[in-house]
């Protein structure tokens, strides 16, 4: 496993992270809390020490079944989470207000079994709160000692740098993968000038860079993926196939899964700390892990900047 330190922060991690969305169980299927904890000790066995989650997974749910995983390995694990996304009159919604973010740190220290929150993360803006508000209670929480650093997700370049000139921002989360290139316009450059770490989810566009699917998939009605990401919908699954095809290919070269090339290409890019990838199985952590044992020479990144250029224009 590799290691690479968060933005400005201490916090050395592993460039292949475990993202937890789908262990919440409300958007990606069903799930089994026991193997869902198998498999989050399965990655750390494997040394990855970044997890990440969330209350808006599963409300409350992935935080939870986090908690419990790491008893007796704290010492061993960055514990990432995030605020924002709160259930108000049944309906969910963006509250990044002061005293909402109060109950919501105490609510996932108590979830999570655990002193001190090691990057807490705004999930996603809120217009109708004032950013220096929202940042400054986050701030007083630092202080506090219930949180160690600071991290904002889904923020563009205008936000990202108003956050910088109120707080000292140590990451942004933003979606990053082979499909999905839009932060490298302003974003990544801006991030990789201020030092700030980016941790990268929809690394395997929800499971389309693996490989694995050769025709559309039809999902279950409790998997809403293809809501959330585009590149089940034509013309964008076309052009991914294609895509795959071009990493299929490099990974018969190295003797590799497709999945493992992907998130070399990812990890492997200037201003990239981690790649998120979620598992709901132990050997899938362990594929996720064994990714970052190895990487792509200079030719192969090539050859797959090249396919992008073709296939995307």
């Amino acid at each position: 496993m590799r290691y690479k330190r968060l933005g400005n922060s201490s916090l050395e991690v592993s460039v292949v992270g475990l993202g937890t969305w789908a262990i919440g169980g409300d958007f990606w299927g069903k799930v089994d809390d026991e193997r869902s904890i198998a498999t989050i000790q399965r990655a750390i066995d494997c040394g990855i020490n970044l997890i990440d989650t969330a209350p808006a997974y599963g409300n409350g749910h992935a935080e939870r079944v986090v908690g419990e995983a790491i008893k007796g390995r704290r010492d061993k694990v960055v514990i990432a989470t995030k605020c924002g996304i709160v259930k108000e009159g049944g309906r969910v919604t963006r509250n990044l207000k002061p005293e909402s973010i109060r109950k919501e740190v105490e609510a996932s220290l108590t979830r999570l079994g655990v002193d001190v929150i090691d990057l807490y993360q705004i999930h996603w803006p809120d217009n109708s709160t004032p950013l220096e508000d929202t940042l400054n209670e986050l701030v007083k929480q630092r202080d506090a000692g219930k949180i160690k650093y600071i991290g904002v997700s889904n923020f563009d370049r205008k936000l990202m740098e108003e956050a910088t000139s109120i707080a000292e921002i140590v990451s942004l989360q933003p979606q990053y993968s082979l499909l999905e290139r839009e932060i490298e316009k302003d974003v990544l450059p801006f991030c990789r000038e201020k030092g700030i770490g980016i941790l990268a989810y929809g690394s395997l566009g929800a499971g389309v860079l693996t490989g694995k699917f050769k025709e559309r998939p039809k999902f279950a009605d409790d998997d809403r993926r293809e809501n959330f990401y585009p590149f089940f919908h034509e013309p964008l699954w076309s052009k991914a196939m294609e895509l795959v095809e071009v990493l299929r290919q490099i990974a018969v070269e190295v003797d590799k899964p497709v999945a493992h090339v992907a998130l070399n290409w990812l990890t492997q890019q200037d201003g990239v700390t981690s790649a998120l990838v979620g598992a709901k199985t132990p050997e899938q952590a362990e594929q996720n892990a064994a990714s970052a044992d190895w990487e792509l020479t200079q030719d192969q990144l090539d050859t797959i900047e090249s396919a992008y250029k073709r296939i995307y224009g």
